[in-house]
């Protein structure tokens, strides 16, 4: 198996699972803790950016595309780890559902 592309698959199943958390306590940082920047988990910021009057505009990645992205660079074997990780997605989909209501 090709080593890049199995990199490429992990990073883009990483982008597909992300969290925006941390990308939004980048935007509730002050000045005083900006050493926390390294701790945090900005891996679907792709965009940010300050106003002067103090408003703040974060960009994501797209997580659909990266799952088409997926799906598309997936064959054979990686074909049912993918079928696989679609099913634990629309699960975990379904129960954030259940919790809303």
């Amino acid at each position: 198996m090709n080593k890049e592309r199995d990199r490429l698959l992990k990073q883009m199943e990483k982008l597909a699972r992300c969290k925006a958390n941390d990308a939004v306590k980048l935007a509730f940082l002050d000045g005083s803790r900006l050493e926390e920047v390294d701790g945090l988990d900005l891996t679907p910021l792709t965009g940010f950016k300050c106003s002067d009057k103090g408003g703040v505009e974060i960009q994501l990645v797209d997580r659909l595309a990266a799952l088409r992205l997926l799906v598309e660079l997936s064959d054979g074997q990686e074909s049912q780890q993918a079928a696989e990780f679609f099913q634990a997605w629309e699960r975990k989909a379904g129960q954030g559902e259940r919790e809303e209501s």
